[in-house]
């Protein structure tokens, strides 16, 4: 995986902070189910996104990003950009990632928030949309300009999303949840959520504050890991949370505790 200090180095101090900064906001606010499109901040994350194209095709960044007259148009325009083969993602660049930005920047600006009934609440849906076209679009751009795999890119993307609950305290190198009633388990699952990526055993051990790390590792990391909550490495002595943990704290955990 690409070291997260050396994300997208070569695009201008001027466009790689905004970006990394609306990414992680979106995630941030995914995380605390702030479901509505204008909270996500995925129009300012398309903005940027379409700046960096357009400077990535001419061959010269602004400074800073700016917002097109005309989303959909400039969107198209980038589509008219002549092919140049040697270019590395030279497609992604000119026709996916301005086709899944305009996908993006409709469901920011013309998507009705608040509506009841239904089985599904497509706040959640829409939010879960402009998450996962926004994580997409974050690894393809990694993948393209770094020229690593398709795999590496995502986990490299799903690192820079540090998710700020407010559950979770964090002082020097230290998490903490604050909820001393909630289970280990729980809060094991918790911490791991709030930092992906992987996390040291040693590390989840002591933010969880176990009796002992033997019992934490026959009673929290092996269990969970069978049940396919986590992944644990064992002899690497690391941990990371899944899909299947992510849903699990998301629809049972935090979603019972309105302050999280």
């Amino acid at each position: 995986m690409l070291d997260s200090s050396n994300v997208l180095v070569g695009i201008p101090p001027g466009l790689r902070n905004p970006l990394l900064r609306s990414y992680q906001e979106i995630g941030t606010n995914f995380a605390e189910h702030r479901w509505e499109p204008s909270e996500l901040n995925g129009g300012k994350f398309c903005e940027v996104v379409h700046t960096i194209i357009a400077g990535a095709l001419q061959g010269a960044y602004p400074t800073k990003p700016s917002k097109p007259a005309n989303m959909v148009d400039a969107c198209r325009a980038l589509e008219k950009a002549k092919p140049d083969p040697q270019r590395v993602g030279d497609r992604s660049l000119r026709i996916l990632i301005p086709r899944v930005l305009v996908a993006l920047y409709e469901i920011r600006n013309n998507r009705g928030v608040g509506h009841t009934g239904g089985d599904v609440d497509p706040n959640f849906m829409d939010a879960t949309a402009v998450y996962g076209m926004a994580s997409w679009t974050l690894a393809e751009l990694v993948r393209v300009f770094h020229g690593i795999s398709t795999d590496e890119a995502q986990e490299t993307a799903d690192v820079l999303v540090e998710r700020k609950l407010t559950l979770v305290w964090q002082i020097g190198g230290t998490r903490r949840v604050q909820d001393p009633k909630m289970k280990k388990g729980e809060q094991a699952l918790v911490l791991l959520y709030s930092k992906p990526g992987w996390v040291s055993e040693q590390d989840l051990y002591r933010w969880v504050e176990y009796s002992s790390e033997s019992t934490f590792r026959d009673n929290i990391l092996r269990p969970f890991h069978q049940e396919r909550l986590i992944e644990y490495e064992e002899e690497e002595h690391r941990a990371r949370i899944s899909p299947l943990g992510s849903r699990r704290v998301e629809e049972e955990i935090l979603k019972t505790r309105a302050n999280c």
